[in-house]
């Protein structure tokens, strides 16, 4: 039986408008859902600065809850939870309302669900649990990127209840991409156009790929950092940058949809249908095409860049060559770059750059949005 976050919080009324700060600290209650290197990032970082939050800034970051995709466990199953996620003795099977509603609890603290999947079933519960007054911070990009009819139900939910879906960390990882562009917005400039080197993984793909290995080692290599999607062809495919763009463009008032975006992808159509495993045991038959790429970009004098561009109401994503002396031919390591064309910085773009891809530097995304929810609530900033 599906059971909806009001059947199980139907007395429990979260407040949604900014608390009062009391004479204690803020308690500020967490559920973690995905305990991939992600959340896995998420929870160390927290453990770690926990201390120094309640010192320094009055706020009491509590860890209710972690689930994974089958299990879940809650902090009445094992009390020792907080400081061993993966050895908590008792767990049940995960039902992400009943999950909501445990970190909800009796609506007394502020309650904060991090979701550090990339599942869009988890997506799907979004409306719901902001509807219910929990909020939600998240890297995941199904919600923000999916279908328009489901964005304009969480915005519905979230502008009823007052609770907050923050997602920072979706397009620049732990770069101020969305911030940014939202506070452009906000005090009524206007974007004319965007371009950008949005993936870290292909970023740092490209800066290495220079003939001296195969691109499949590469590749290999990324995912076992963990610089790529779960499965790579998100990243190699362009669909990953294509839905940041369209998170872009819904920021700046555009109903984008992912459809919308011409996407030229590096995945050739005989391995876009195999499941994952067999996808990384094929991947050496992308050299080829790559290694002809290459002798393209080099033949004009240029290099290999990954590039999203927004203009005028019209996206696309791809590979292209440039030439040495452009901007993006510089770009080191996993570095973003986006580069907004506004109203105001129409002579000289406004470019945010830095490392766009890596556990640690999302994680830290999806905790400075967890503090932007206690700064709502009024707890001060740290010094």
């Amino acid at each position: 039986m599906l059971v909806s976050i009001a059947d199980v919080l139907p007395h429990s009324p979260l407040r949604a408008a900014p608390l009062r700060l009391p004479a204690g600290p803020l308690v500020v209650d967490l559920g973690v859902i995905g305990p991939g290197k992600v959340g896995s990032a998420l929870l160390t970082q927290l453990r770690l600065a926990a201390p120094r939050l309640l010192r320094e800034c009055n706020l009491q970051l509590r860890l209710r809850a972690v689930s994974d995709s089958r299990h879940m466990w809650l902090d009445c199953d094992d009390d020792a939870l907080n400081s061993r996620i993966h050895g908590a003795q008792t767990w049940r099977p995960t039902a992400l309302n009943e999950f909501a509603a445990y970190v909800a609890g009796r609506g007394d603290n502020v309650a904060v669900l991090a979701d550090c999947s990339a599942s869009d079933a988890v997506a799907e519960h979004y409306a719901g649990w902001l509807g219910a007054g929990i909020h939600v911070v998240t890297p995941n990009k199904r919600a923000a990127s999916g279908p328009l009819d489901r964005w304009h139900r969480i915005a519905q939910a979230s502008n009823a209840s007052g609770a907050r879906l923050h997602y920072e960390g979706t397009v620049g990882a732990g770069l101020p991409v969305v911030q940014t562009l939202r506070d452009l917005i906000d005090t009524g400039d206007e974007l004319l156009s965007v371009e950008g080197m949005l993936s870290g993984t292909l970023a740092w793909l490209f800066n290495r790929f220079d003939g001296s290995q195969p691109f499949s080692a590469l590749v290999r290599q990324a995912h076992e950092m963990g610089y790529t999607e779960p499965d790579p062809r998100d990243d190699l495919s362009g669909v990953d940058v294509a839905r940041k763009l369209v998170i872009l463009s819904r920021e700046a008032g555009l109903p984008l949809s992912l459809e919308d975006v011409d996407v030229r992808s590096l995945i050739p159509a005989f391995l876009t249908d195999c499941d994952r495993a067999e996808f990384m045991d094929r991947l050496d038959e992308l050299d080829a095409p790559m290694a002809a790429l290459l002798t393209e970009a080099r033949a004009s004098g240029g290099v290999l860049r990954h590039v999203a561009r927004l203009h005028e109401g019209r996206a696309s994503v791809g590979v292209q060559v440039l030439g040495a002396d452009h901007a993006f031919a510089h770009a080191r390591l996993t570095d973003n770059v986006v580069r907004f064309a506004t109203r105001r910085y129409c002579d000289n773009a406004l470019v945010v750059q830095g490392p766009g891809a890596g556990p640690e530097v999302t994680a830290a995304a999806v905790f400075t949005d967890l503090l932007r929810v206690a700064g709502a609530m009024g707890v001060k900033r740290c010094a």
